[in-house]
């Protein structure tokens, strides 16, 4: 029997983002590392320290600058909504959850403080001979003072939209990238001469974006030039794991392309 009442929900905060199909729904779930099985999993554990229960996914809250950061919207059997973190659902599908919560870890470290110096030792240690100091030779010649280095200019930040925008775009190449929830490589596709469409075009240059199901039925190729709708978001390529060379790529890639859709490809 459900007993919400006594388990601290935390509501959406509107309107939260539902899934478009099943294949949107398996895409997220092996972004969030909770399934990459073929059969996406419907329902998972809710654990706390007197009960667990099963919930499923309902949807999920974007936040983050871009919005390219996650909260998961569960639903308890008796329809009750509650926000949670992909990692920390994920956390409660182990059998050894409770025992001592990777959260709770983080919060005593961040917590703990470092112990006093007894005064007397300090003062002891002030008082020793550095005998590892040299004594001074009339001989030794100064040592050249070193130049500074020039600081690199950082290219300047980009303000993305937060909103869907329409872009433009040109297939570079296909990578494999390292995905540490599920500890696999995942296929995306690189993009380059990425543009937003606006009254002030903005000129991304490479981005990068998941190599989905949807994605997949237009079997694209390299030099393929692309329509599509989606949400940029400032979020780094990361490289893929033992991985052939020809799915590596030696030029960063500092955007990511969030759920295209109304992909045209010309």
């Amino acid at each position: 029997m459900e007993q919400t009442e006594s388990t601290q929900l935390i509501a959406p905060k509107g309107n939260f983002e539902a899934f478009r199909d099943d294949d949107h729904y398996k895409e997220k779930l092996k972004e969030w590392g909770l399934s990459s099985a073929k059969e996406a999993k419907r329902e998972f554990w809710y654990k706390n320290r007197s009960f667990q229960r099963l919930v499923s996914i309902k949807g999920f809250e974007s936040y983050g600058t871009s919005g390219e950061f996650n909260t998961l919207v569960i639903e308890f059997h008796d329809g009750s909504l509650s926000c949670i973190h992909p990692a920390y659902l994920k956390e409660m599908q182990s059998s050894s959850f409770g025992k001592e919560s990777l959260l709770t870890l983080n919060d005593k470290e961040s917590t703990t403080e470092t112990k006093p110096v007894n005064e007397k030792q300090a003062a002891a240690k002030e008082l020793e001979p550095d005998i590892t100091a040299k004594p001074a030779n009339k001989a030794d010649k100064a040592a050249p003072a070193k130049e500074p280095k020039a600081k690199k200019q950082k290219a300047p930040k980009l303000e993305l939209p937060a909103e869907k925008v329409h872009f433009t775009a040109k297939v570079k190449q296909f990578a494999l990238v390292y995905n540490p929830f599920n500890e696999e490589n995942d296929e995306v596709v690189v993009l380059e001469n990425v543009q937003i469409v606006q009254d002030n075009p903005l000129d991304l240059g490479l981005a990068w974006c998941s190599h989905s199901k949807t994605l997949k039925k237009f079997e694209l190729a390299e030099g393929d030039l692309l329509e599509f709708d989606g949400k940029a978001a400032a979020k780094k390529m990361a490289k893929g794991k033992d991985v052939p060379p020809e799915f590596l790529i030696d030029t960063p890639v500092l955007y990511k392309v969030n759920n295209p859709s109304k992909i045209v490809k010309k």
